[in-house]
């Protein structure tokens, strides 16, 4: 049957073993104080993430300011004088549950407003990799995760990498091919992941980084694309899969 992989940590080691993909992979680690306390001095910004999540929910900003540091949890910013202060409120956000601290990618904007591109892979009834849809995502007004479902918006990804770059055709490229590489590597190391949606950031110099797969992504957010073919085809191929199990 269809595979569900929940943990972020274990996808993220599954892409680094792939000398093509690790290089698209920020800097990760498990949460510590001192992999926290690292990572800050080394990107100034970071995101904490827990391990086993969806929706965007629990995700945390971190970043070092002049004053201190700062952490934002939804629309929420809490300020620190002392990192240890600021760890402390960290840890009562995240209840206990294992999480991870990445490297924060710097996301291009819409309107103002951060976006990433959701590009959705497929094993094709021809037994090969296939990226069917690819769409943008625009977090909701000072939010910092994009997710349609916390109030995020859906636009064509043509439309806003048309906005930063003369060269979208090949940017989407780029990013079908990224899809196919991640989609074998998801079902090499978890036998049975038949469509993974990966999220794909786009820094300022246009470089592409893979912020996180989903193995049990949503069809629907593709529906929203003005050419109807497109959800036709990822429905197509979503119903030769065995019905999903956790």
């Amino acid at each position: 049957m269809t595979r569900y992989v929940g943990s972020k940590w274990k996808k993220t080691a599954a892409l680094m073993r792939e000398r093509e993909l690790s290089e698209y992979v920020p800097e990760t680690a498990q949460l510590s104080k001192s992999s926290l306390h690292s990572l800050l001095r080394k990107y100034e910004m970071v995101y904490v993430k827990p391990v086993v999540g969806m929706h965007g929910n629990g995700v945390m900003r971190v970043e070092r300011t002049t004053a201190g540091y700062q952490f934002q949890s939804q629309d929420r910013i809490r300020s620190f004088t002392h990192f240890d202060d600021m760890y402390r409120s960290i840890l009562v956000q995240t209840r206990k549950k294992r999480y991870l601290v990445q490297k924060g990618i710097r996301l291009l904007k819409h309107n103002g407003r951060r976006f990433d591109i959701r590009v959705m892979a497929q094993y094709s009834p021809n037994r090969q990799w296939e990226t069917t849809g690819i769409i943008g995502r625009v977090a909701a007004k000072n939010r910092i995760v994009t997710n349609f479902h916390g109030g995020g918006k859906l636009v064509a990804a043509s439309r806003l990498l048309a906005e930063h770059t003369n060269y979208v055709y090949p940017k989407l490229h780029s990013l079908s091919k990224l899809g196919v590489k991640a989609g074998k590597a998801m079902q090499q190391a978890f036998p049975g992941v038949y469509e993974i949606g990966l999220d794909v950031a786009l820094d300022q110099s246009l470089r592409l980084w893979i912020l996180e797969v989903n193995t049990s992504p949503d069809p629907y957010v593709f529906k929203k694309l003005p050419d109807k073919t497109i959800f036709k085809r990822i429905m197509r191929y979503a119903k030769m899969y065995p019905k999903k199990r956790a």
